[in-house]
């Protein structure tokens, strides 16, 4: 696949997975800005905002309000941060939804977004199982 996004939608790219449905796939960010960054991106390949469907604009950003509800939930962050870049600084030509996890004094100013890595896989894979959970409906 020419897309890596599309190859992560595919299950034929490794990705640390949050959300997986009919409209959108969430995963953790392999350079995040602080743990718990997600990309959310359409399950269709879709190159800007511009480009989505109206149809799958209300689904998809549906998915986005539940992952930054999520991210702080689920982090314990005292807000997020939601972006999506078209064309300029877009890394991957995929519409992706940045949501980041934010806390005062987290060092995060303006846009220059200072990149990290995870420890290890474990740790990734324990922020991604931890998002996972904060998505899962509440029980009542």
């Amino acid at each position: 696949m020419d897309c890596v996004f599309c190859a992560v939608v595919a299950g034929a790219e490794p990705a640390h997975r949050v959300l997986d449905d009919e409209a959108a796939v969430a995963f953790l960010d392999r350079r995040p800005l602080f743990p718990g960054h997600v990309l959310v991106v359409p399950r269709d390949h879709h190159r800007t905002l511009a480009d989505l469907p109206p149809a799958v604009v209300g689904p998809f950003f549906l998915r986005v309000q539940r992952v930054s509800a999520a991210v702080e939930r689920g982090l314990g962050a005292a807000g997020s941060f939601v972006a999506a870049n078209n064309r300029i600084s877009q890394s991957v030509p995929h519409l992706h939804v940045h949501v980041v996890p934010r806390n005062p004094k987290d060092g995060l100013r303006g846009f220059f977004w200072p990149r990290g890595t995870y420890p290890d896989e474990a740790d990734a894979a324990r922020i991604a199982e931890r998002l996972r959970a904060a998505l899962a409906p509440a029980e009542g």
